[in-house]
C-alpha cells in the first residue's frame, strides 16, 4: 500500500512520473505536486451509460407529459368520460368537480354479490357540491342540460340542477322509473374526496313525495354506503390522492423541502466551524425534542391526542356521520413507528453519551479545515441548486406520468335504460361507464422514473463528495504551504478534475448503491405478497430465512455505501477508476482498523443525527404548516399530511447531507490521508495536524497492544 500510492497523494512530486498538474494546470501554481498524477479519462463505459439513462429519462418524462393530465389524480370521471373540474369536457365542467351518483338503485345493485353492473358503470355526473334532500319536500338532480332542454349550464347550476317542471310527460314517467334525466335526492350524502357518498338514512319526507309521484321502489340498504364507500377507499385511488397531495402542497415543499433545509444546514455548519464543543450535546439534545414533537403531531392527526383529527370529508361535515379511510389507517400505522423510533432514538441517546467526547476531536480538526478552506462552506449550494432543478423537473413529470393512463369506454354487459337527451328518447344501448386504464408499460415507466430519480440524487451527492474530497486531501498535504491560496484554488481545481476524468466513476459507484437499494426494495414487495398468499403455511424455516435475508441485503447495503464514500476520496486523490479506488481504500482502512474505527464510528453516528435533526425540524414545520385553513378545505384540501410530511422529511435529509457531507468527507478524508502518511513514515504521520494525533494516539496504543510487539 505504501509504495505507489504515496507517490501520488505524498509530497513528492517527482516519484508520480512527472505528469500534468492538476491544481495549479501546469508546473508552477498554487498547489504544485500536492495531488499529481497522469490522469486520463476513468470508466467511460459507465459514463456512457449514464447519458443514455438521462436520455430515457427525458424520453419516459416527454410521455408523461403528453399523455398525462394532473387533474385526474384528484378528480373522477363522469358518465361521459370527462374529467370533473376539466374545462375541456362536453360540457364546459369547471368548478364542477365533486362527482355524484344519480341512479341509487345502480349504486345499490353494484354492491350486490355477483351482480352484473359496477359501479364505474353507474351513471355519475360532476356538480360544484353533493346535493342534500329537501326538509319539506322533494329535489331532483337533472341530466346535463342538452338537446331540448333550452338552459345554459349556468341556469342549470343556479337551479340547483333541478328542471324536472319543464320536462315533458314521456321524460317525467322516465325519470319516475329511474331512467332520468331527472333522479331524486332520497338520501343525503357528503363530498368525501370529491366523490359524493350517499349516507344509508333516507329523508322519510323525500321519501313519501316520491312514492306520492309513482315512482319505483327504492332500495334501502347499507351497501349502498358501503359500495361507494369502497370504490373511494380502493388502493388505487388512495395512491393517486397521495401524489395529488404532494402537487397541492408544493408551497409546503419549497419552503420545507428546499428552503428551510438550506438555511438550517449553513447555520449548522457554521455553529460547528465556531462552537463545536457544544454542538455534539446540542445535536443530541435538539434530536430528541424534535422526535418526540413530530411524534405529537401525528398523535394529534391520528386522533389519539387534542381535538384536531384528520377528517376524509371535504366541507362540512354531518356531526352524527364518522368516514374513515386508507388514509387514517396509515396515519395510525405511521404513529406507531414513530412511537417505537422515539424510543429507540431515547435509548440510543443515552448510549452514545459517554462516547461523544471522543468525536469531539475529530469534528474539531473538520471544522479547522472548513476554516482553512472557506469555499468548502459555500460549495454545497452548486449541486443544491442542480438537484433542485431536477427536483422540479423530476415531480412534475411524476404527476403526468401518475395520470397518463388511457380514458376508455368499459366493457360491461349490463341491461340498464336512461334518457338520452340528445336523441330525445330512452336509450338502453348506452350503459357502460368510462375508466381509467393503465398499461403495463405505464407501470415500467413509473418504475423506472423512480429508480432514475433515486440514481440522480445519488450521482449528484457522490460528485459533491468527490470535489469535497479532493479539496481537503489537498490541504492535507500542503500544510503550511499554500494556506493562503487554498481557499479559492483547490475546490475548482477538484471540481475541474471530476469534470474531466472521474465522472464514469461516480456513475458506477452510485450506480451500484441504487441497484442494491432497489434489489432489496423489490424483494421486500415479493416477501409481502407470498407472505399475504401464504401467510398460514409458513414455517418456522422460512420466517428465519426471509429474515436473515433482509439483514444480509441491508449489511450489504451499509457496506457498499461506506466503501463507496472511501473509493470517493480516492478517486478524488489519484484519478484511478471506481473498482481501484475501491480497493485501495479498503485496504488502508483494513490496516488501521484499530486505529480509527472507534473515532469514526462516533463521529458519524453525531453527524447522522445532525442531518435527521435538520430533516425532522423540516417534518415539523411542515406539519404546521398543513395544519393552516388552507390546507385543511377547498380544492387545496390534503388528503393527508402523511406524505406531504414525509417527502419534505426526505428532501430536507438530501439537502443536509449535501451540506454535512462537508464535515463528513473532511473527517473521513484527513482519516485516509493519516494513515497514508503513517505508511509512509513507519507508523508516524508527519503531515497530520497535532489535535487529529493526539486523537488517534489512544486507538494507535491499542493497535500496538493488540497486535503484539
Amino acid at each position: 500500500m505504501g509504495g505507489p500510492l504515496g507517490a501520488i497523494i505524498g509530497r513528492h512530486p517527482a516519484a508520480a512520473g512527472g505528469g500534468e498538474d492538476e491544481l495549479g494546470g501546469g508546473g508552477g501554481g498554487a498547489g504544485g505536486g500536492i495531488i499529481r498524477h497522469n490522469r486520463r479519462c476513468r470508466d467511460l463505459a459507465f459514463l456512457v451509460l449514464f447519458a443514455a439513462f438521462w436520455v430515457a429519462m427525458i424520453v419516459n418524462s416527454s410521455f408523461g407529459f403528453n399523455q398525462g393530465n394532473p387533474l385526474r389524480l384528484t378528480y373522477e370521471l363522469d358518465y361521459k368520460g370527462n374529467v370533473c373540474g376539466s374545462r375541456h369536457g362536453d360540457p364546459d365542467l369547471h368548478e364542477l368537480d365533486v362527482r355524484y351518483w344519480m341512479n341509487p338503485n345502480q349504486v345499490y345493485q353494484s354492491g350486490v354479490k355477483d351482480s352484473k353492473i359496477n359501479l364505474a358503470d353507474a351513471k355519475a355526473i360532476c356538480l360544484m357540491e353533493c346535493p342534500i334532500p329537501a326538509a319539506d319536500g322533494l329535489n331532483f338532480v337533472c341530466d346535463y342540460p342538452e338537446g331540448d332542454i333550452r338552459l345554459s349550464v349556468d341556469d342549470w347550476i343556479n337551479r340547483d340542477y333541478d328542471y324536472f317542471e319543464f320536462l315533458t310527460p314521456d321524460m317525467r314517467n322516465s325519470s319516475l322509473q329511474l331512467q332520468g334525466p331527472c333522479y331524486p335526492v332520497i338520501f343525503p350524502s357528503v363530498n368525501v374526496f370529491w366523490s359524493c357518498q350517499y349516507i344509508a338514512r333516507a329523508s322519510n319526507v323525500s321519501l313519501k313525495h316520491w312514492q306520492q309521484m309513482g315512482g319505483i321502489n327504492i332500495d334501502e340498504n347499507i351497501l349502498i354506503d358501503k359500495t361507494i364507500h369502497k370504490a373511494i377507499n380502493s388502493k388505487s385511488a388512495v395512491l393517486k390522492r397521495y401524489v395529488a397531495d404532494i402537487g397541492k402542497s408544493w408551497p409546503v415543499l419549497i419552503v420545507c423541502g428546499g428552503l428551510l433545509p438550506l438555511f438550517l444546514s449553513a447555520i449548522w455548519l457554521l455553529l460547528i466551524r465556531y462552537f463545536v464543543a457544544a454542538m455534539p450535546w446540542i445535536t443530541v439534545f435538539l434530536f430528541n425534542a424534535l422526535v418526540i414533537s413530530v411524534t405529537m403531531f401525528f398523535y394529534i392527526k391520528a386522533g389519539w391526542l387534542g381535538n384536531d383529527p384528520l377528517t376524509v370529508v371535504i366541507g362540512e361535515s354531518d356531526p352524527y356521520v364518522h368516514i374513515s379511510g386508507r388514509e387514517i389507517s396509515h396515519l395510525h400505522a405511521a404513529t406507531v413507528v414513530m412511537t417505537v423510533v422515539m424510543i429507540i432514538a431515547f435509548l440510543c441517546s443515552i448510549a452514545i453519551v459517554r462516547r461523544i467526547l471522543t468525536a469531539t476531536p475529530v469534528l474539531k480538526v473538520a471544522a479547522k479545515v472548513i476554516g482553512e478552506v472557506q469555499a468548502l462552506i459555500i460549495f454545497p449550494v452548486v449541486p443544491y441548486f442542480v438537484l433542485a432543478i431536477f427536483y422540479m423537473f423530476w415531480f412534475s413529470a411524476t404527476f403526468h406520468l401518475f395520470s397518463s393512463g388511457q380514458v376508455l369506454r368499459n366493457d360491461c354487459n349490463t341491461d340498464c335504460c336512461s334518457y338520452d337527451l340528445k336523441l330525445g328518447k330512452v336509450n338502453c344501448d348506452n350503459c357502460c361507464g368510462y375508466s381509467m386504464h393503465y398499461t403495463p408499460h405505464i407501470g415500467v415507466a413509473i418504475f423506472f422514473h423512480l429508480f432514475g430519480c433515486y440514481w440522480a440524487t445519488q450521482f449528484f451527492i457522490a460528485c459533491s463528495s468527490t470535489v469535497i474530497a479532493g479539496s481537503v486531501a489537498s490541504y492535507y498535504w500542503a500544510r503550511g504551504e499554500i494556506s493562503h491560496e487554498i481557499p479559492f484554488v483547490t475546490v475548482v481545481s477538484s471540481l475541474k478534475r471530476l469534470l474531466r476524468y472521474s465522472l464514469g466513476s461516480v456513475a458506477i459507484g452510485s450506480l451500484v448503491v441504487s441497484a442494491v437499494e432497489w434489489v432489496r426494495f423489490i424483494l421486500e414487495c415479493l416477501r409481502r405478497k407470498l407472505k399475504l398468499v401464504d401467510s398460514a403455511r409458513e414455517s418456522c424455516f422460512g420466517k428465519v430465512t426471509s429474515s436473515s435475508s433482509q439483514c444480509c441485503l441491508g449489511c450489504v447495503d451499509w457496506t457498499l455505501k461506506s466503501v463507496n464514500r472511501n473509493a470517493y476520496i480516492m478517486i478524488a486523490i489519484t484519478g484511478k477508476g471506481f473498482f481501484k479506488a475501491s480497493v485501495l481504500a479498503t485496504g488502508l482502512i483494513m490496516n488501521n482498523i484499530l486505529r480509527i474505527g472507534k473515532v469514526n464510528v462516533i463521529g458519524d453516528v453525531i453527524l447522522f443525527l445532525g442531518k435527521l435533526c435538520v430533516s425532522l425540524f423540516c417534518a415539523l414545520f411542515a406539519f404546521l404548516m398543513l395544519d393552516t385553513h388552507k390546507y385543511k378545505s377547498a380544492h387545496n384540501k390534503i388528503s393527508s399530511p402523511l406524505i406531504p410530511v414525509v417527502v419534505s422529511w426526505a428532501l430536507g435529509f438530501i439537502v443536509a447531507k449535501l451540506f454535512f457531507q462537508v464535515v463528513e468527507m473532511s473527517i473521513d478524508t484527513i482519516i485516509l490521508s493519516f494513515c497514508q502518511d503513517a505508511e509512509e513514515h513507519q507508523g508516524n504521520a508527519q503531515y497530520a495536524p497535532p489535535l487529529l494525533i493526539e486523537t488517534l494516539d489512544e486507538q494507535n496504543e491499542l493497535q500496538r497492544l493488540t497486535q503484539g510487539p
